[in-house]
């Protein structure tokens, strides 16, 4: 299959029509891979067979992304992602890849502060091998919960909470005396290695790791499978989720016992199905939101602690105050992300309900 990079467009706007087009699709329809390519494949063949600028064959790049979607993204496909648009195993991937990156920037940020070489011991080894695999299981953590494994959330973060505790004591009595030195271009090559190691990494197999067991004739556990996708993928409170599987159960209870699956297919694509509208928008920017906040608030903190350990400002205390300026730019857009779907949320509601008794009086 040809991919979308290698196509030539005998116009600029053409170009940029399927940099649109590719990028809609990705963002903001969650297409799997594959689909971008071969769809502005065939639209590279009809707009040279037309021989016009493809707008005016086409017709607009975002209406065009929303046609080919709505005609190509099946529910099965849309409602194997999360509210990012990631399946658990592209999730995973994308964790150990941004540890990689991160250790070769601090690599990098090292070799500039302390010079060539590092230099570990016991305590040192100790407290990195912590803050990597509390980091690690974190982050596994809301992998779990978007793959709707709430056990296994609670799982990862018990995990991480014991090897934060182990690790700690480790290295608080670990000697400190010298026990290795290290040229930094080699933990450079390393963190490379690791980086295209886990982009390289099957996601199908990733991907099998946090899918639960066939439940077959099991309509409990089906039942419990929709509470954690609404509640882990679909960012739904608890008690609504809760609220979905007792209605769900009643209907079960009354259907002449039949299976959960037969009565409302899919589990997947069940649960995608009572979570999708504007509320959903609405807890996706809101987490969103919560998450930037607080990445700004521990970027901040490290700030604060690195210059009142060093007295005076250095290479590390820029890092850091630019990731906390990130993220709280970051922070005040989803903010007002988060007020711009309220608003356009409480205009639906009026126009399905029709005006109040205040809009009559107004």
């Amino acid at each position: 299959m040809t991919r979308a990079a290698d196509l030539v467009w005998a116009r600029e706007e053409d170009e940029e029509w399927a940099d649109t087009v590719h990028v809609r699709l990705v963002l903001d329809h969650d297409a799997p891979a594959g689909l971008a390519d071969e769809v502005l494949a065939e639209a590279h063949q009809i707009v040279r067979e037309a021989g016009l600028p493809a707008p005016e064959v086409l017709g607009e790049p975002e209406a065009y992304a929303r046609t080919v979607a709505a005609e190509r993204i099946s529910e099965e496909d849309r409602a194997k992602v999360d509210s990012h648009g990631l399946t658990p195993g592209e999730r995973v991937r994308a964790l150990l890849g941004t540890i990689g990156f991160l250790g070769f920037c601090l690599c990098v940020m090292h070799w500039f502060e302390d010079g060539l070489w590092v230099r570990g011991s016991w305590a040192s080894v100790a407290g990195c091998a912590t803050v990597v695999a509390v980091v690690s299981l974190g982050a596994l953590a809301f992998v779990a919960r978007a793959a709707g494994r709430i056990r296994g959330m609670w799982g990862f973060f018990a995990g991480a909470a014991c090897v934060f505790v182990g690790g700690v004591a480790v290295a608080t009595n670990a000697p400190g005396e010298r026990l290795f030195e290290v040229p930094v271009p080699v933990l450079m090559a390393g963190c490379a290695a690791w980086t295209v190691a886990a982009y390289a990494f099957p996601d199908a197999v990733l991907d099998r790791w946090f899918a639960p067991r066939p439940h077959a004739d099991d309509d409990e556990q089906w039942l419990a499978r929709l509470e954690g996708l609404l509640r882990g993928r679909h960012t739904m409170p608890a008690a609504e989720a809760r609220g979905h599987v007792r209605e769900a159960r009643q209907h079960l209870f009354g259907a002449d016992h039949e299976r959960a699956e037969d009565t409302f297919g899919d589990v997947e694509v069940y649960a995608m199905r009572l979570a999708e509208g504007p509320r959903k928008q609405q807890r996706i920017a809101r987490h969103k939101l919560y998450r930037a906040a607080a990445a700004a608030v521990v970027f901040t903190v490290l700030a604060v602690d690195e210059t009142l350990e060093t007295g005076h400002f250095s290479g590390w205390v820029a890092c850091y105050v630019g990731a906390a300026g990130g993220w709280i730019w970051t922070s005040i857009a989803e903010w007002r992300d988060l007020r711009k779907r309220g608003r356009a949320d409480k205009a639906a509601r009026r126009e399905v309900q029709g005006p109040t008794g205040a809009d009559k009086a107004g």
